[in-house]
């Protein structure tokens, strides 16, 4: 079995030379200034940059652009939702969040039951994504925006690297396996309570700072209303980026 690394820095800074990495995963990783020179790179592939977080460079050339503008073209919703300002904005664009999902989850519910619960590469399954989404309402609607103590519903998954201790005392359920049928009501629960919010904001209510915890290992933090209801927005749209290219991979099958 492979050996993994967890929390370490023993990396940091390190040199391999004629180091055998094929088939290597860095997950949760800080690549920030890596460098990868005369190496052979086959079917080397980078999830999660989406073109915003920091540079890449392909043999001298900055392929940083590209990728955002690649991204945007395919899906536009990122651009609707860099223009979000005002309250309108922020209805405008859960409308287009709602739409989105609709198709997707029509999409997935043409494949078996078996198929919504895999995982492709490792990554989230459908339903883990459902779940995924779920967490993120919770704390930045319910937590952040609404003041709820403790909002988290128990099938809500956090982000891969949220210590799993922390995630008991929100009383999160982490091995918890529910069914997709579960999963889809509860996220309709949640995609309700951020349509609820929404639709009365206004643009003076967007401004209005929030401070607390919005998951106690993350400490205590201070957001605006609004860039509160842009985490959960930019979450739907970037994890249902994830989510169809996943699908297209389980339906070619």
């Amino acid at each position: 079995m492979a050996a993994e690394y967890t929390h370490t820095d023993a990396f940091r800074s390190a040199t391999f030379r004629d180091a055998d990495l094929t088939g290597a995963t860095f997950r949760d990783c800080d690549l920030t200034r890596v460098r990868i020179v005369g190496s052979e790179v086959a079917d080397l592939r980078v999830s999660g940059f989406a073109g915003r977080l920091g540079t890449v460079v392909v043999d001298d050339v900055d392929v940083t652009a590209y990728v955002a503008a690649e991204l945007d073209r395919r899906h536009p919703e990122r651009v609707q939702l860099r223009a979000v300002r005002t309250a309108d904005d922020h209805r405008g664009m859960w409308d287009t969040v709602e739409r989105l999902w609709s198709d997707t989850v029509a999409r997935a519910e043409r494949l078996p039951e078996a198929a919504r619960h895999e995982r492709v590469d490792d990554e989230w399954s459908f339903v883990e994504t459902l779940r995924h989404l779920v967490f993120a309402v919770d704390t930045w609607v319910g937590r952040m925006v609404l003041d709820d103590s403790m909002p988290y519903h128990r099938l809500g998954l956090p982000p891969t690297d949220y210590p799993a201790a922390s995630a008991a005392e929100l009383g999160l359920d982490l091995a918890a396996r529910p069914s997709y049928a579960e999963m889809l009501a509860l996220h309709a629960d949640r995609a309700a309570r951020m349509r609820g919010v929404v639709e009365t904001l206004t643009d003076t209510e967007l401004e209005q700072i929030r401070t607390a915890a919005p998951a106690p290992a993350w400490g205590v933090e201070s957001h605006s209303v609004g860039d509160c209801l842009r985490v959960v927005l930019e979450e739907h749209c970037e994890h249902r980026r994830y989510a169809v290219r996943d699908l297209a991979l389980l339906e070619a099958r």
